[in-house]
């Protein structure tokens, strides 16, 4: 599966031949050598193969139990992290983005898979750096296809007058991204947060809040809006994509972790970035993939989620990354989510991604040109103006 899908990065291995005999040259160069008196160099090679195994480095990655996470598994599942000599260890899978920082915060994983939760981690004094995407775009600005608004038939709402949201039981997950995207499809039905009211609600208990009338509607992101259409009988999709929101889902890690580790961040992202080539290679195969991490997703489910999921996997850094960061925060401050901000450019390290974009652009070749405007060089300081002047809106 690794070689068909094009993706692989093997380090080959040269072992020579521990034969005995007299066809030394059949053996080839690295046979063992003979000496003066007629022995074989035997030392010399039972040493070879061991000093051509390279010794795996140990790593745990969280990543929450969502379709556009499952670049994490895809990469275990088909060999990429032992290709870059990484052992990956993956936690068992988080409900949400502040659970799996939290985790990381306490040294129970060394890397997580993270959006908008991130940015109020900053701000609590966490220590954060963002490494590459999981989900999102290097090429635009707004992104948002694998989030979606489902309702209950008795919800009275109408996907053709999104005023009909006024006064709804909405779900979401407060502070993660469906939060944003809910804020993003009330700005463009003319409502603010306060004509409806928003109930926190983690994402596996929303198909039954709207079975059984304890919200009118959800927001959330794949797999659960369809499970949801799938499970809960008349229930519908009000709106799917979009682009009302700068999509933002990184790779990220501690500041002090990064500093130590710079080989593992950009293994770990060159793996990642295989895994991502692949699944947009490969949705069908991806989908079989998400099945067995993802509790309870049936394929025809994941095959559906996994067609929307592949338009979002872009693992580049452009100038669009760091202003759909800053976009979103500012949104977050405005509505008084978070407290504040934070310049942007503090806590991104774009010099792992940026070598593994230069030297494995065959991962990259299917995607979308970055303009070249967008373009960044691992010194790179964002100006708000500049990057929006440069990255389309999508």
């Amino acid at each position: 599966m690794v070689l068909a899908g094009g993706a692989a990065l093997a380090l080959l291995v040269a072992c020579g031949s521990d034969d005995d005999g007299d066809d030394s040259a059949a053996q080839g160069p690295d046979a063992g050598e003979v000496d003066e008196d007629g022995d074989d160099d035997e030392d010399e090679d039972e040493g070879a193969d061991l000093d051509d195994l390279a010794e795996l480095t140990e790593v745990t990655l969280g990543y929450v139990s969502a379709v556009d996470q499952m670049g994490a598994a895809i990469a275990l599942d088909l060999g990429f992290y032992d290709d870059v000599d990484l052992d990956v260890e993956l936690a068992q899978p988080f409900p949400t983005g502040v659970d799996a920082l939290n985790a990381l915060d306490a040294g129970e994983v060394d890397f997580v898979q993270v959006g908008t939760p991130s940015i109020g981690a900053v701000l609590e004094g966490m220590d954060l750096v963002y490494l590459g995407n999981y989900s999102g775009s290097s090429s635009q600005l707004g992104i948002d296809e694998t989030m979606a608004m489902v309702a209950s038939s008795e919800s009275g709402i109408d996907p053709d007058d999104l005023s009909t949201l006024a006064g709804k039981r909405i779900g979401v997950s407060i502070g993660s991204i469906n939060h944003l995207y809910l804020l993003g499809v009330l700005e463009e039905a003319g409502l603010s947060p306060d004509d409806v009211d928003i109930q926190n609600t983690p994402p596996p208990e929303m198909p039954v809040a709207l079975e059984t009338d304890g919200l009118d509607a959800a927001v959330i992101w794949d797999p659960w809006p369809i499970v949801t259409t799938h499970s809960v009988d008349g229930a519908f999709e009000v709106v799917r994509g979009g682009g009302y929101i700068a999509y933002i889902g990184y790779i990220v890690s501690t500041r002090e972790y990064v500093e130590e580790n710079p080989d593992t961040v950009e293994a770990l992202l060159t793996a990642r970035a295989a895994a991502d080539h692949w699944m947009r290679e490969n949705p069908d195969d991806a989908a079989d993939v998400t099945v067995r991490w993802v509790p309870g997703t049936e394929i025809e489910v994941a095959e559906e989620a996994m067609e929307y999921n592949i338009i979002q996997l872009d693992p580049r850094f452009s100038a669009c990354n760091y202003l759909a960061l800053d976009t979103m925060m500012g949104v977050f401050a405005d509505m008084e989510v978070v407290d504040g901000t934070y310049d942007v450019n503090d806590h991104f390290v774009p010099g792992p991604i940026l070598n593994v974009m230069e030297q494995h652009p065959e991962l990259f070749d299917d995607l979308p040109e970055i303009p070249e405007e967008a373009q960044i060089s691992a010194d790179y300081v964002f100006e708000r103006g500049e990057a929006q002047s440069a990255c389309p809106e999508g």
